[in-house]
């Protein structure tokens, strides 16, 4: 099951390249939008990651911000509780085990809120680590492993 739910991805990976060269590609990208109890944190939080803020809008309560070409929103929460958050996403990247690497020095904990978890290779044949953010969101990010 696992194995046939890869090779799909893949394929479906591979035929949303092969259209977007041809000029077919309709769909662009997805940007998960995230609670935030206090803009300031939040900010700070993901630019230690590497993060960049692009666009804040506080009379609208709506936060930007970027990194290479994933972006992530965030909607004021003031009353957000993160030990019950169940907001997510994930984010492919070309190697999880050399970003895990890079983030390993910003000394995050790894247990509680907010967390770190070091890439690892899973059963479902993704290398994948974890960040849980101040507010409880979870940033997957993860590679298909090499058979």
């Amino acid at each position: 099951m696992i194995i046939r739910w890869i090779e799909r991805d893949w394929f479906a990976c591979r035929q949303h390249r092969i259209a977007a060269r041809k000029g077919k590609r309709m769909l662009k990208s997805i940007c998960p939008i995230f609670p935030s109890r206090d803009f300031d944190t939040t900010a700070g939080f993901y630019e230690n990651l590497g993060f960049q803020e692009v666009s804040r809008y506080e009379a609208e309560g709506y936060l930007i911000l970027v990194r290479a070409a994933v972006e992530v929103h965030f909607f004021r929460c003031p009353g957000h509780n993160p030990a019950s958050s169940d907001h997510g996403a994930f984010v492919r990247v070309d190697d999880a085990t050399a970003l895990s690497k890079r983030f390993e020095p910003k000394n995050l904990p790894g247990m509680g809120i907010p967390r770190f978890e070091k890439a690892e290779d899973k059963p479902w044949g993704i290398c994948e680590l974890a960040i849980i953010d101040p507010d409880g969101n979870l940033l997957r990010m993860g590679h298909i492993m090499e058979a």
